[in-house]
């Protein structure tokens, strides 16, 4: 199993903000591409699959591969997890 995330970046793009999150079979695409459509016509502009079956480790990996970098913040408005920073 993996964990698709969806959400949005900030106009400014100092802000991933995480709106949802799904259980889907690895490399499920056609799976994946019935959750995010609807989510961009919504206003979603991020997802990705990781390959982890935990919500909190799907947030700290999108953290760490897209925001910490850029010095960008994930505001998961799922579970309210904080990624752990260094």
């Amino acid at each position: 199993m993996s964990t698709l995330l969806i959400g949005r970046w900030s106009q400014d793009g100092g802000t991933l903000s995480i709106t949802a999150s799904h259980p889907v079979a690895d490399g499920d695409q056609a799976a994946i591409d019935a959750l995010v459509r609807p989510a961009f016509a919504d206003g979603a502009n991020w997802a990705c699959e990781f390959d982890v079956d935990d919500h909190r480790r799907a947030v700290q990996r999108a953290y760490e591969e897209y925001a910490r970098d850029d010095d960008a913040w994930v505001d998961d408005t799922v579970e309210h997890f904080e990624p752990l920073t260094p």
